[in-house]
């Protein structure tokens, strides 16, 4: 008796290849992030079918082992997956394996992978004002003696910025394990990266108040020059606990 062994990533490349049905393959995750693959890494994996089509690969649907996870889905499905949701930075950063549309799978990634203007500035209000509520929440805190808390309001905070600096960018927020990764290969620009991680280590281990306002300090003058000027002003006198204390003061 032989024991079947698993389905390997090139081999169901090979299978989806020869099935006219399949339009594209799409390769996510750790493998088409240069240098992020480990021996743990296994291959996540978009087959894109036809509008209507059949296929014998739909018995692939949901196929997960520790070498290979597949998604199958329509052309359509395919252009809403992420728009939105968490899967769309997953997808921004995704390769193109199999592109039978003329490029078409490639295009339907690069637009999950820029927001549009309208989009941008709107999650750019909400992820504003929700930073600011977690940074305010940790100051106040912090001068009224709850450490636990300034601290846990600091390390949400950091995630609230990380959102409204990709917004204001026009990219989806990359996952945490890929935030060093994405800021290597595409900074943000008007920052330098080295400072923005080394404070964010420093605000979500430490909840470090003061390195909190300096880097609050920068953010808020980045959200005004992009027009955002009106949720910070409705924070009213509130904002002189966020911002860093006046020289000399």
């Amino acid at each position: 008796m032989t024991t079947e062994q698993p389905l390997t990533y090139d081999a169901f490349v090979a299978l989806a290849a020869a099935d006219p049905a399949v339009v594209g393959l799409v390769l996510k995750g750790s493998r088409a992030h240069a240098h992020m693959a480990t021996r743990h890494s296994d291959h996540d994996v978009y087959v894109v079918l036809a509008d209507g089509a059949t296929t014998e690969l739909s018995r692939f649907a949901g196929h997960r082992t520790a070498q290979l996870d597949l998604v199958v889905c329509s052309l359509d499905e395919f252009r809403a997956a992420g728009m939105p949701g968490f899967e769309r930075y997953a997808l921004a950063r995704a390769r193109v394996v199999l592109d039978r549309l003329d490029g078409g799978i490639a295009r339907i990634l690069a637009a999950k992978a820029g927001l549009d203007a309208d989009e941008a500035f709107r999650a750019a209000d909400e992820w504003l004002d929700a930073y600011a509520n977690s940074l305010y929440r940790s100051v106040k805190n912090d001068r009224d003696g709850h450490p636990l808390a300034a601290r846990l309001d600091a390390a949400d905070s950091i995630g609230f910025l990380l959102e409204l600096l990709f917004a204001l960018d026009r990219r989806p927020r990359p996952y945490n394990k890929y935030l060093e990764w994405e800021l290597a290969r595409f900074p943000l620009p008007g920052w330098d990266t080295g400072m923005l991680l080394d404070a964010m280590d420093r605000i979500s281990g430490t909840g470090d108040v003061a390195v909190q306002r300096g880097l609050f300090a920068q953010a808020e003058a980045a959200a005004r020059r992009a027009g955002h000027g009106a949720v910070l002003d409705a924070w009213g006198a509130d904002l002189s606990l966020m911002r860093p204390p006046p020289a000399g003061s």
